[in-house]
């Protein structure tokens, strides 16, 4: 039986830097999978109401980074002293920032500026070379999904833009 055990959702999210370092460090570990359903009745007995949950033999954690860092110092990559440590530790904080940063992305519905400048230069590109976003299905989704916005659609799709060129070599 592997000697650890990960209680997480069935989506990369918080677990998956972990799972890179226990596969990394030929490590096993056994998932234990909570949907919607089981999660409800799951919750209440979770420290901070929360996943993931870790458990290493008799030692079980929660909070992310926590576990990180425990993993961390079983491996010996941690740093060799308290110097290199505490460095571990402000770069660990640096990508939480990051991913924090991350999460409002993803988790908040708006829409800014720079989206609408992005979208523009994107569908350039796709006039240039139709096929040049085929590589890269998240920046063919972004212009889809923007560019089905209702409002978005129909200013498309009038006059003042279809006849209107990129520039002015003519391009449409």
């Amino acid at each position: 039986m592997p000697p650890y055990t990960i209680t997480y959702f069935p989506v990369r999210g918080r677990c998956e830097a972990m799972r890179m370092l226990l596969a990394d460090q030929d490590q096993s570990w056994k998932e234990e999978v909570v949907t919607m359903e089981t999660w409800p009745p799951l919750k209440p007995s979770c420290l901070f109401r929360q996943l993931p949950k870790f458990q290493d033999g008799d030692l079980t954690l929660y909070q992310s980074n926590a576990i990180l860092r425990h993993l961390g110092r079983s491996f010996g990559l941690y740093g060799k002293d308290q110097k290199e440590a505490a460095l571990v530790d402000m770069v660990n904080d640096g990508v939480e920032d990051l991913r924090c940063k991350y999460a409002t992305l993803i988790y908040t519905n708006y829409i800014s500026f720079a989206d609408y400048n992005l979208l523009d230069l994107l569908r350039i590109h796709q006039v240039l070379n139709p096929s040049c976003l085929d590589a890269f299905p998240l920046l063919s989704a972004y212009v889809a999904r923007l560019s089905a916005r209702p409002k978005i659609k129909a200013f498309l799709a009038s006059p003042e833009h279809v006849n209107r060129p990129i520039n002015g070599n003519g391009k449409q």
